[in-house]
């Protein structure tokens, strides 16, 4: 299993190796030339605003039919500053007297890349520009793009862009809020509203009035495209078939059927609610009603409380009735300009009582309240269905007068001229790079050489992961915790799975295995004293062997004295139980003693001889079964010595 696991480990390094490689060449493969630069952090502090990659800058060029681009990196030619005011509000503001400014950005800086920039805060600014050429609502698609940086984020204002309806009497210099427009699109954002408009003027064919229509709400979050401080892509999309799209850096983030998804819709109910009709004073809408045949219950008191005290309640012991459970603060003191003429007479202000602190309460004891057992409230009929419901009622309807069907709203009304006519309490808000198309491919290309570069820019100089997190986790402290987490998890699978086991050899250690640290002196007295212990032991072991061979001699004449003693009592029996028997039994007793005799004394010169060299556990064999019912084991009996 551990062999697996070490294989298993390291796949997993090989595949995070192979990945990491890959990564940094998907980046070597940019389209755009880059020259990378030291990124050493010194010369980073000493230059911040300097970028992070050198990019080769070139003013975009379209590259097929557009109605209008713009750049901004020739300055303001073309375009026109409104020189009127707004109606019906106070002539302090109602001139359109904002400022704009042709610059590059503040932040992630494209070298020779400017764009236009609303200067001014909590005013009006108005500015447009004709088209190249007219845009006919006819079979082609209209493509509207430009890029928006809010660098300072944005509070309360708007970035959007009016397409203006081509007319006779069309005259930038009197461009404001009421100029007739076909389309505006753009951010808008206001307090925690933040809004991405899309919304054309459609004609009524019957009356020849002009209403908005507004795009529903898209789906996804607005907010970080408002707040990050870097430069977005708008791009409206409407095509022939009357369906739209509306998209965020490329991506789609709204589309639709100018039929369906606008509000209110572009053509109108076939029939609407008659504004003549009433409601009949007699309509019933109730579908419940009292049970009319109801009685109250002789037992219902409506005049029970419900609370009532608590009878079963005690003072509590200790209780402090004569103390109040505020007193003057005995520290306060009046302030040195307390007038009492004009403030009154001063008085400290009240503290809690301290004596309350340690007691159940002070003041007056009151017993507390209770649910009234016998409350029931007041009596109601029980509900009934009301045999008498209508319905709710509704006005009946009529055809509507107004009734029309427009079934390719598309065709709008010529666009002739672009305007932007905002007011923002936020300043640098950055345009550029505005295009007028009717082909997705024309659109892209322009993206990529303008928005593309400051994407680039503002990638190279994000900062790190590591940095990132760190911001984050200041902003959100319960962070820390999942970072915490997430790192811990893989490194203690890491450790239980990868780190080789380590296999230790079981030893059975004593006491005295233990090693001691021994000085000079004291090993030079262990080593005599082991001397010593070596001379008291060999002479020790000499009076041993002496004693046994003692013993072995005692042992044998006991064993002999016993032997003859059996033998004559053996005899005896027999020449009593038998009446004499033949002597030659006599003489064969003799002889086998005298055998056993023999071989006992060689016995015990041999154990003589090798005394000295039996152990401890021999000796001790040999004590235990000295202990058996044999006569020789019977009377051996051997000291052991003790090691």
């Amino acid at each position: 299993m551990r062999f697996q696991w070490d294989w298993l480990c390291l796949g997993v390094l090989l595949i995070s190796s192979v990945t990491a490689e890959t990564e940094n060449e998907e980046n070597l493969d940019a389209d755009v030339e880059v020259e990378d630069f030291d990124m050493q952090s010194q010369e980073t502090e000493v230059d911040r605003d300097k970028p992070s990659i050198e990019v080769v800058y070139q003013t975009p060029v379209p590259t097929g039919e557009v109605y209008f681009t713009e750049t901004f990196d020739g300055g303001l030619s073309g375009w026109v500053l409104s020189k009127t005011k707004k109606e019906d509000i106070d002539d302090n503001i109602a001139k359109y007297d904002g400022r704009w400014e042709v610059e590059e950005l503040k932040e992630n800086t494209v070298p020779g890349d400017r764009g236009l920039v609303l200067k001014s805060v909590a005013k009006h600014h108005a500015i447009s520009a004709m088209l190249t050429k007219p845009f006919i609502f006819d079979d082609k698609p209209l493509i509207v793009q430009y890029e928006v940086n809010f660098q300072k984020g944005i509070d309360c204002g708007g970035a959007y862009i009016k397409l203006l309806s081509s007319s006779d009497d069309l005259n930038l210099e009197y461009f404001f809020d009421r100029t007739p427009y076909t389309i505006m699109f753009g951010p808008d954002k206001c307090g925690e509203d933040y809004k991405l408009h899309f919304i054309f003027r459609h004609k009524n064919p019957k009356t020849g009035e002009y209403d908005e229509k507004h795009a529903e709400r898209p789906d996804v979050d607005l907010k970080k495209f408002y707040l990050d401080k870097k430069t977005h892509l708008y791009t409206l999309v409407l095509k022939p078939d009357d369906t739209f799209e509306m998209l965020i850096d490329q991506t789609v983030v709204s589309k639709g059927s100018l039929l369906e998804n606008m509000v209110p819709p572009v053509n109108p109910s076939k029939e609407i609610e008659d504004p003549s009709d009433k409601k009949p004073d007699d309509w019933d809408e109730r579908p419940k009603i009292p049970d009319p045949n109801a009685v109250k219950p002789d037992d219902w008191d409506e005049d029970e409380p419900s609370k009532i005290e608590d009878p079963d309640a005690v003072k509590p012991e200790g209780w402090l009735d004569d103390e109040p459970e505020y007193v003057p603060d005995p520290n306060a003191k009046k302030p040195k300009d307390w007038d009492e003429e004009m403030d009154g007479e001063w008085e400290a202000p009240q503290i809690p009582n301290p004596k309350c602190e340690t007691a159940p309460g002070c003041g007056q004891w009151v017993r507390p309240m209770k649910n009234n057992p016998r409350y029931k409230g007041k009596w109601r009929a029980p509900m009934i269905d009301n045999p008498n419901y209508q319905g709710i009622w509704s006005p009946r309807k009529i055809p509507n007068p107004d009734y029309f069907e427009d079934l390719h709203p598309f065709k709008m009304t010529t666009v002739s001229a672009i305007g932007l006519e905002l007011w923002s309490m936020t300043s640098d808000i950055y345009f550029d790079n505005f295009i007028i198309c009717s082909e997705k491919e024309v659109a892209d290309h322009w993206a990529a050489d303008g928005w593309g570069l400051k994407k680039l820019v503002a990638s190279a100089n994000e900062p790190g992961m590591f940095s990132q997190l760190v911001t984050a986790a200041e902003d959100h402290p319960w962070l820390w915790v999942l970072y915490i987490l997430t790192l811990a998890l893989p490194v203690g699978l890491g450790v239980l799975f990868c780190w080789p086991a380590k296999k230790t050899d079981e030893y059975d250690f004593k006491k005295t295995d233990v090693s001691k640290q021994i000085r000079k002196g004291e090993l030079k007295q262990e080593r005599e004293e082991f001397e010593d212990d070596e001379i008291d032991e060999e002479k020790e072991n000499e009076d041993t062997a002496e004693d046994e061979r003692r013993e072995m001699e005692e042992t044998k004449r006991e064993f002999l004295k016993d032997t003859k003693k059996m033998g004559r009592e053996a005899s005896l029996s027999e020449d009593e139980g038998e009446g004499g028997e033949d002597l030659d039994d006599d003489e064969e007793e003799n002889e086998v003693a005298d055998e056993e005799e023999n071989e006992v004394a060689d016995a015990s010169q041999e154990e003589g001889g090798i005394s000295n060299k039996s152990d401890s556990e021999d000796e001790k064999k040999e004590a235990e079964e000295g202990t058996g019912d044999h006569p020789l084991r019977s009377v051996r009996k051997r000291r052991v010595r003790k090691d």
